[in-house]
């Protein structure tokens, strides 16, 4: 049994952002734009996020807090609401997975999954 009353949807686009990272240096610098859908029948609020970012060196950073960019969207069913953010990593290429700390109108918490995804420089990963 499929239950809609609370479904949020995540989608993740990347890029490498190559005149801020100083690979000499080991700093390169990603930019990711997340899409949270909400899919389901009952409006939400996105209360808190955590993300583990990972890198090649197996490196991980743990990033919580409230809300996402100093904001705490409120999605009624089949809004979306659309951020941009970025990782810093030591190699070039990474992951990042995480969760977004849900509300529903009835008062009823939940987790939206983050699924992982991979931070690389172009032309690194074939």
């Amino acid at each position: 049994m499929t239950d809609k009353h609370c479904e949020i949807t995540i989608e993740v686009a990347t890029s490498y952002i190559d005149e801020q990272s100083e690979p000499d240096s080991d700093r390169y610098v990603f930019a990711y734009t997340i899409t949270i859908s909400n899919n389901g029948n009952i409006p939400a609020q996105l209360i808190s996020r955590h993300w583990v970012i990972t890198d090649a060196n197996g490196k991980v950073q743990e990033v919580s807090g409230d809300g996402v960019v100093g904001e705490q969207p409120y999605l009624n069913p089949g809004e979306m609401f659309r951020y941009s953010s970025g990782a810093v990593l030591e190699t070039p290429v990474g992951a990042m997975q995480g969760l977004y700390r849900m509300e529903a109108d009835d008062g009823i918490g939940f987790d939206a999954p983050i699924a992982p995804f991979t931070l690389a420089v172009p032309g690194l990963l074939n």
